[in-house]
């Protein structure tokens, strides 16, 4: 890969921030646009801005047909079975909102479970305890270990007769673990339960084919995958799209309305009411366009080697912690200085030029159990390269000198 050339493609890496280069290592929050997905954009905007599906006319004939162009890349992307198993939401949270809420109000209750992982964002806790505590269900977790892995040998007895549904993240947005995946939804299936993944810090990094997983849900956001912010996909399996109740009521998702009754709609329509994100749709699929042309078996393989590189020289700095240890890692790596806390250490690598994350990264349960307040953050994307390491670690040093 020719990284140089690669990081011509997005304008705003050469944004000066307090008069140094811009050091982007916040990808995991969001990542940063390329041209082709800006000039996508602007040219929607520009030449067939209209509203999707009941237009007749010419412009609602084509932004339907670039919306529903946009899915079919989407399905291709994940390997779906079939482009109607995709849907449409404003992003991974979302995405775990509806199934949290239709697959509640369908499958959940009293006595239930709902079975989670230590290291889940919020978005994959909260929605849980709400449908949980309607219901009188409960949430149930797999414990993780200070490495931050997943006990998995406590996997069996969890499964039990009161879980419904595991809801999982594939990648940790705090510490990086990639979790076997694979085997949790085996086990799962072996009891006949239900699995979904929230892939919002995956789909990036990692080829994910949904029919290889056998996964029955993945989410994951537009934002993080290079495209624009306010769209995100949810994927489910026909058998469980087509038992769920809708999610909200309105336009689109209609067959026919009466004051007596409504019929809902097909798939994917069914989940998808009111006018939908087309522009983001689009910017969408342009992203997906760009990521398949590099290809993401040569993202994962660059992306990789900087990591490890990142972790020896980190590894390195005299009273640096590294908060999260496992073997099976990828695009994050969270850290502490001493006893220092994690927004002193962002500051001062904001004044350098240097954009990380800094607090709990919206994982609490993960920063209590480790007994800390939360980490700095720096996550990676194939735009970033070893010179912006060797920048990090010239700043976390000089941060280190004014922390002393």
């Amino acid at each position: 890969m020719d990284i140089e050339a690669i990081r011509k493609d997005f304008p705003i890496l050469d944004t000066k921030v307090y008069g140094k280069r811009l050091v982007y290592l916040d990808n995991g929050a969001t990542t940063q646009k390329p041209t082709a997905v800006l000039e996508a954009l602007d040219h929607y905007y520009k030449t067939y801005n209209s509203n999707v599906h009941r237009g007749v006319h010419l412009l609602s004939q084509q932004a339907t047909d670039a919306f529903e162009a946009a899915r079919t890349k989407v399905a291709a992307f994940i390997n779906a079975k079939h482009t109607y198993e995709v849907i449409f939401t404003k992003g991974t949270t979302d995405g775990i909102n509806l199934i949290a809420s239709c697959f509640g109000r369908g499958f959940l209750k009293a006595g239930d479970s709902i079975l989670i992982s230590a290291m889940e964002h919020h978005s994959n806790i909260v929605p849980w305890q709400m449908i949980c505590e309607e219901k009188g269900a409960t949430v149930k977790v797999i414990p993780m270990n200070e490495d931050g892995v997943l006990q998995m040998d406590q996997l069996p007895a969890l499964l039990d007769d009161t879980v419904k549904l595991v809801a999982c993240t594939y990648v940790s947005n705090s510490l990086g673990t990639v979790n076997p995946v694979r085997e949790i939804i085996k086990q799962a299936h072996s009891k006949g339960i239900p699995v979904l993944l929230d892939g919002a810090q995956a789909v990036q990094h990692i080829p994910v084919d949904v029919q290889e997983l056998d996964v029955d849900f993945l989410v994951f956001s537009s934002h993080k995958l290079y495209g624009p912010t306010g769209v995100g996909i949810l994927y489910g399996k026909e058998e469980w799209l087509n038992k769920l109740p809708p999610y909200q009521g309105g336009g689109d998702m209609i067959k026919t309305v009466t004051f007596a009754k409504t019929t809902y709609n097909d798939l994917p329509f069914k989940f998808e009411a009111g006018t939908p994100d087309m522009s983001g749709a689009v910017g969408l699929a342009a992203a997906i366009d760009y990521v398949t042309a590099i290809g993401l078996d040569n993202i994962q393989k660059e992306e990789q080697a900087l990591l490890a590189y990142a972790l020896e020289q980190l590894t390195a700095i005299e009273g640096l912690r590294l908060v999260g240890k496992s073997p099976e890692r990828s695009g994050v790596i969270s850290f502490l200085y001493k006893n220092t806390h994690p927004f002193d250490v962002g500051e001062l690598l904001d004044k350098q030029g240097i954009a990380v994350r800094t607090g709990h990264h919206c994982c609490q349960p993960v920063m209590d159990f480790l007994g800390i307040p939360g980490t700095a953050r720096a996550s990676f994307a194939f735009y970033n390269t070893k010179e912006e390491v060797d920048i990090l670690v010239a700043a976390l040093k000089k941060a280190a000198a004014m922390l002393d």
